[in-house]
């Protein structure tokens, strides 16, 4: 048995195979050398020309390198070896001649291309590292960004800088005389967006008495503060600065503007009652004056219609149903609503249209326009001829009006008038033009032509 086992010994160490030992340090330097094979193959892969990559040493080590990254895999796929005596390094001529440069490509170079980038180090080695030259972008901001947090400004060039959009804090001018430099500087600039910038910095951090005070002679400033003030509402400081000021009319509007804000109407009409004793100008006063009297006039009229619209008593809301309310609307709005659902009423009553006519002295002029339009829309042609019908002393009736004919006509026209009315006009010219409005051969088109046909009728052009 013994024999045999002799035997089996011999071959294996006689055959050019040899079984495999733990003891067989060459194992290792064959790996090694496999490895330079594979690193000496890539490199055709890539470009061969790698005379201009610079090379990085860590530790006398090839560190990012190919062959270096292989060595680290070999080197831990075998690190029961690690633990052994350096008897490789000292008894193998073949190890001690490889080079330690094997590549000067890393594997960043691979897939981003050719940067030179030390790779592979730790955020304290790159660090402390002075050796090592850094080819990262220049990341930080121009210098010239640093100086928006720099407290060496003076005035001017801050200004200056918030004309171009920079981040400017205006924290640093602390003394009054810092701040109004700055105020004037701004003004100086003609720039309304920095003048408004500086004004709220003024507003935040000085006390309304010296504020007043200093824009008191500085008016374009000035100007640019009450603007801003009304644009943002800031009524409470507005009315005080005009106060300050002395400007009492301007007090007076502005308080008076307030009742746009409220929506109950008749918290409206007491506020306005209020504001007619207001130190306005006289013409002022009287339009305060019919501003109140309207919305009281309107809060009557509201409240009988809509009383009237519900019941069903009237036949002309039912025919016309109202589409809004008359509260707050303008007193033209209001002529024609009256116009509309009121025409025939006396003027003794405060939806009469010759009741709001006499009240607040309307011309004659828009008056006719108006009840016009209105009328014309429910086509109430009697009316329509009665508007333009004059009597004189001798008892003889003639039409006229106090605005063009043309005007008449084209409301008439829109409204699809008969033709008896032009004919009671006395306008041939427009006569004609709405006989090319009607349809050809229609009992209309010969009325017409019978009417321009007729001898006895004088027509005015």
């Amino acid at each position: 048995m013994s024999r045999v086992r002799a035997d089996e010994e011999e071959y294996w160490h006689s055959s050019k195979f040899r079984a495999f030992t733990f003891d067989d340090e060459d194992d290792e330097l064959s790996q090694l050398k496999e490895s330079k094979q594979a690193v000496n193959s890539l490199r055709d892969i890539v470009d061969d020309d790698d005379d201009d990559l610079e090379r990085v040493s860590w530790s006398g080590e090839p560190v990012g390198s190919i062959s270096w990254s292989i060595k680290e895999t070999a080197s831990s796929s075998t690190s029961p070896l690690e633990g052994r005596d350096s008897s490789l390094q000292k008894g193998s001529s073949s190890y001690a001649a490889f080079p330690k440069q094997v590549s000067s490509y890393s594997l960043s170079s691979l897939f981003k291309g050719r940067n030179k980038l030390p790779s592979f180090q730790s955020l304290s080695d790159a660090l402390s590292d002075t050796g090592v030259k850094n080819y990262a972008p220049e990341l930080r901001r121009p210098k010239a960004e640093y100086k928006d947090y720099s407290n060496d400004w003076n005035p001017k060039d801050t200004v200056r800088r918030m004309q171009r959009g920079k981040v400017c804090s205006l924290e640093r001018f602390r003394s009054l005389q810092d701040k109004l430099v700055l105020l004037d500087e701004a003004v100086a600039g003609h720039d309304g967006n920095v003048i408004t910038a500086v004004l709220i910095f003024l507003k935040r951090t000085l006390r309304r008495e010296i504020l007043f005070r200093e824009l008191e002679v500085r008016q374009v400033a000035l100007c640019h503060l009450i603007h801003f003030l009304k644009e943002t509402g800031e009524q409470k400081l507005l009315l005080d600065l005009l106060r300050f000021l002395d400007r009492t009319e301007e007090v007076a509007l502005s308080q008076y503007r307030e009742h746009l804000n409220i929506q109950d109407v008749e918290k409206r009409r007491e506020f306005l009652k209020g504001c007619i004793g207001l130190p306005f100008s006289a013409e002022d006063t009287s339009h305060i004056q019919d501003h109140y009297t309207l919305l009281e006039r309107q809060i009557i009229i509201e409240t009988n219609d809509r009383h009237l619209e519900m019941s069903g008593q009237s036949e002309i809301f039912k025919k016309y149903p109202r589409k809004a309310s008359i509260l707050n609307m303008p007193l033209v709005t209001t002529l024609f609503y009256s116009c509309f659902y009121h025409y025939t009423e006396a003027e003794g009553t405060f939806s009469s249209p010759t009741n709001l006519k006499k009240t607040f002295k309307i011309p004659d002029k828009q008056y006719v326009l108006t009840a016009l339009a209105a009328r014309a829309k429910l086509r109430a042609w009697d009316d329509v001829d009665a508007l333009f019908t004059t009597k004189n002393w001798l008892g003889y009736t003639k039409k006229k009006a106090p605005i063009g004919f043309h005007r008449v006509v084209e409301i008439l026209q829109r409204n699809n008038a008969p033709v008896q009315t032009y004919k009671d006009l006395k306008d041939r010219i427009q006569l004609t033009a709405y006989k090319c409005k009607v349809e050809r051969g229609s009992a209309e088109e010969e009325k017409i032509n019978s009417v321009l046909n007729n001898m006895q009728i004088r027509w005015k052009n």
